[in-house]
């Protein structure tokens, strides 16, 4: 709770004489460290010192009371306060909010809410009806059997024109449409349009599907929920008569629906019908009491009909409910300055507290009860000792109930005598906590009603309502009958959706599918959007709220779905079968193989291998025959970059060599069943010559590489790297010395001539081969 600091001109007042600087510090030690009792007593106990009553050391006072709980003694402070100065609505800040939290905490018996998460869920919001008061997006909730899925992430509503960001959450359009440019209230994303820049109004697209669903399975409130949102676009554009015809029509359908009702409410009250908004507002306040919402509106209603004290309970409750709704504690405490302090009559900025002086009679108009007890008489100059004013105090009612005064009368008591006052300060603060709140029938006009208005606020067990109506946030349920898998069937795959994707245009489809097409056509398959912008971005996120419903409502069916991907992704997961091809150049173990893939196919074949999470694919030349050579090398994916067009750069590296065994195709790529090879080991006598060979080749193949001229040298270690190092042991790994891949990626040679060393399975043979190569390129190179 924000505590009041002294303003710099009060400060000045510490050099007053009899003001103990000492004291005041040891005051302001105790008021800081919570101990407002001995802040109240010392301060207190200033003011009897001083020759002069000081305004600042009363509101001080008042604050620390306040906070200590003692409000009758604190209002007793603030308004000697007030006779020196007359006080504005920011000094009562701590004393709105200690009562604010006394009902909260002790009649309410509800915590003292210090978080926006806290103020949602404490204040009963319930199914549609309760929508957040004047507080930030609450975080977006991660779907479950608990939550309601059709209710907007924002406003807690059902969600109406569902729109899907390419971040995969959903909101209502009108809830994004409040973010200019539009943005997701969850991740900050801001969504791009076609042209790339940051999307207007008019790019937003409402879901296709959700949209259908919304209006199939829950038809009647989604209507409800349209002249609603129809009736707030018509109160907006001044247009009263027609947004009451859309509430009037939409109460119609739903009785019981408290929000409608608030609205319209509001609605009345813009249009001074201040009567009929107190009738909706007290309506919503019995069905959902602890709704700050509901008492906001009753409280703007009261203080239409000039019931100023009642819509000074009703702010007060506001607060209680929600601590950090400002605005409305800032009217409250703008209410209360004006109904308990108003402006005193021929009171000077200095008076005695002691000097016995002439009274005047003060005239305020709130003043019109009679339960009050005497404070110290104020002694006031300039005014006939024969008119006198007691300055009173409110002192709660032993009974637990009052009365409301009739709407049509509304008396300003003007010089009455002290014995005689017709309103109670106390049905102001009859809310305390030492009071058991209830309320009776309130008997009106003839120009009003004649049904009750005004019931029971809050029944006596309001720890066990406010269970209740914490429990209301009630899941929608949905009759299985209008459940059907067809609603949410991929209309490329003509299966149900798997990782259901919504694109900008409002379409959904299979994440794997739209990729597909998108490899081919930057353009939606239904509507023929241009979704150029979509694909450079690759934002392909699934929409969450597509995929829960399926979860939700289909289980047999996406687990059936689920088994039938799991089965695809296990057979393109072999790395013996069908394995897919990527026919191009020769490759080698160990040595990087850079890729431009522009294809369409090639597009298919690389993100398949990166779904599966193999990240391999083989590589081989291209036979005029078969299509491709019957030798080749499996490649590592390490990276990819993705361009605007579709088009990729795939870094791979070389892993292992393999026969092919047979040719095939899948989704027009090529595919193999292969076996890998690997090098026959040797031992003894053999192993020595081979090591003796192996060094000596090596030698020859650096001295080589070291004699070419500066240029070649460098384009040859820009694209390859510099030469492996020998290896100690020739046959440790099945391919062979890494550097005997290198020599041969690098030695001028056919692609043919390249293949038959790459299918040799003997490294002495292999060795020999590229020692012919060198000896050959060394003789043939221009002296």
């Amino acid at each position: 709770m924000e505590v009041r600091s002294l303003q710099r001109s009060e400060m000045l007042s510490f050099d007053l004489p009899g003001l103990c600087s000492e004291m005041l510090g040891v005051a302001e030690e105790a008021f800081n460290a919570g101990n407002f009792e001995l802040a109240a007593e010392i301060y207190g106990s200033q003011l009897d010192e001083l020759p002069q009553p000081q305004r600042f050391l009363y509101l001080k006072k008042g604050d620390a009371l306040s906070l200590a709980g003692r409000v009758t003694d604190a209002l007793d402070s603030y308004t000697k306060a007030a006779m020196l100065g007359q006080l504005c609505p920011d000094e009562l800040g701590v004393l709105v909010e200690s009562i604010a939290k006394n009902i909260r905490e002790k009649e309410l018996k509800l915590p003292f809410a210090k978080t926006k998460s806290d103020l949602l869920h404490s204040s009963g919001q319930g199914q549609g009806a309760q929508a957040p008061c004047n507080l930030s997006p609450p975080e977006v909730r991660k779907p479950s059997q608990d939550i309601d899925l059709f209710s907007c992430p924002v406003c807690q509503l059902l969600m109406l024109d569902p729109v899907s960001l390419v971040c995969g959450h959903t909101f209502c359009k009108r809830c994004l449409c409040e973010k200019r440019p539009p943005q997701c209230h969850c991740c900050n994303n801001r969504a791009p349009n076609k042209e790339g820049h940051e999307a207007s109004l008019m790019d937003l697209k409402v879901n296709v599907v959700l949209g259908n669903l919304l209006e199939k399975w829950l038809c009647e409130e989604t209507k409800v929920r349209r002249l609603s949102v129809e009736g707030d676009f018509l109160q907006q554009d001044s247009n009263f008569l027609g947004a009451l015809e859309k509430f009037n029509t939409a109460l119609e359908l739903a009785p019981n629906d408290s929000l409608l009702k608030v609205q319209r409410a509001e609605l009345h009250s813009a249009m001074k019908n201040f009567k009929q908004a107190f009738n909706d507002a007290d309506c919503v306040c019995r069905k959902q009491p602890l709704w700050p919402k509901g008492h906001y509106v009753k409280a703007q209603a009261l203080s239409g009909l000039g019931m100023m004290e009642e819509s000074l309970k009703e702010f007060l409750y506001c607060v209680a409910l929600n601590p950090e709704w400002s605005s409305v504690k800032s009217e409250a405490q703008k209410l209360m300055c004006e109904m308990l302090f108003p402006a005193f009559e021929n009171v000077q900025a200095n008076f005695s507290a002691r000097a016995p002086t002439p009274y005047t009679r003060l005239k305020p108009v709130f003043l019109n009860g009679s339960n009050f007890s005497s404070l110290d008489d104020v002694p006031l100059p300039g005014g006939s000792k024969d008119s006198v004013f007691r300055l009173t105090k409110a002192t709660f009612p032993k009974s637990d109930e009052f009365s409301i005064k009739d709407f049509t009368d509304s008396p300003e008591i003007c010089d009455l005598p002290d014995e005689k006052v017709t309103k109670t300060l106390g049905s102001v603060l009859s809310c305390l906590p030492e009071v058991e709140l209830k309320r009776k029938r309130l008997s009106t006009s003839e120009d009003l009603h004649q049904n009750e208005l005004p019931a029971k606020a809050i029944k006596n067990d309001v720890e066990s309502r406010w269970k209740e109506s914490a429990s209301q946030s009630q899941v929608r349920t949905i009759s299985l009958d209008l459940v059907d898998a067809s609603d949410f069937e991929c209309s490329l795959c003509m299966r149900l959706f798997y990782e259901p994707v919504a694109t900008p245009c409002g379409h959904t489809f299979c994440l794997k599918c739209l990729e597909r097409c998108l490899d081919h056509n930057p353009h939606c398959p239904l509507c023929k959007e241009n979704l150029s912008q979509y694909l450079a971005s690759r934002a392909y996120k699934k929409t969450l709220l597509t995929e829960e419903l399926i979860y939700r409502y289909l289980p047999e069916e996406v687990t059936e779905r689920k088994k039938l991907y799991d089965e695809e992704m296990k057979e393109l997961s072999n790395l013996n079968k069908d394995v897919p091809i990527f026919v191009c150049t020769i490759a080698f173990p160990t040595i990087p193989c850079p890729l431009h893939v522009f294809e369409p196919r090639y597009r298919l074949m690389i993100r398949r291998s990166m779904e599966t999470g193999t990240k391999q694919f083989g590589m081989c030349i291209a036979d005029e025959l078969k299509g491709f050579a019957d030798y080749g090398c499996m490649l590592q994916v390490r990276d990819v970059k993705f361009f605007p067009d579709g088009r990729s750069v795939v870094d791979t590296i070389g892993l292992s060599r393999f026969k092919v065994l047979s040719h095939g195709q899948r989704d027009g790529y090529n595919t193999a069943n292969i076996e890998y090879l690997e090098d026959k080991k040797v031992e003894g006598q053999e192993y020595e010559a081979l090591l003796l060979l192996h060094n000596a080749v090596y030698d020859q193949a650096f001295g080589w590489f070291t004699s070419l001229k500066d240029n070649l040298k460098a384009q040859i270690l820009n694209h390859f790297g510099p030469i492996p190092s020998k290896e100690s042991d020739p046959q440790s790994s099945p391919s062979g010395p890494a550097w005997c891949w290198w020599m041969l990626a690098v030695l001028p040679l056919e692609n043919k001539a390249q293949l038959t060393i790459l299918a040799m399975t003997s490294l002495k043979d292999r060795l020999h081969a590229i020692r012919r190569v060198l000896l050959f390129v060394t003789h043939k190179r221009p002296r």
